[in-house]
């Protein structure tokens, strides 16, 4: 009776194991597709004063981006307005 007991718990540990390591693969998945992303951007050096970096560090935590994610949208946006127009 006991060992019918333990073996049900083993077999639904290997269940869950299996599951975390499906999840695992997903992860390391999506990471390896935003780096292959991210590989793909360009970087620049901006000089920002200092009021304005305070400024967007508050509007980026605001929008929960970091403050290059919010100044890429900010850029991206009026990209997209401008071409509205």
């Amino acid at each position: 009776m006991e060992d019918n007991i333990i073996e049900a718990k083993e077999e639904q540990l290997k269940i869950r194991l299996d599951k975390i390591r499906q999840m695992e693969q997903e992860v390391l998945s999506r990471e390896k597709v935003l780096k292959e992303k991210d590989k793909s951007k360009k970087q620049i050096l901006l000089r920002l004063s200092p009021g304005l970096w305070n400024e967007l560090a508050v509007w980026a935590e605001d929008d929960f981006r970091s403050i290059n994610g919010q100044i890429e949208y900010l850029l991206a946006e009026c990209v997209r307005r401008r071409k509205d127009k």
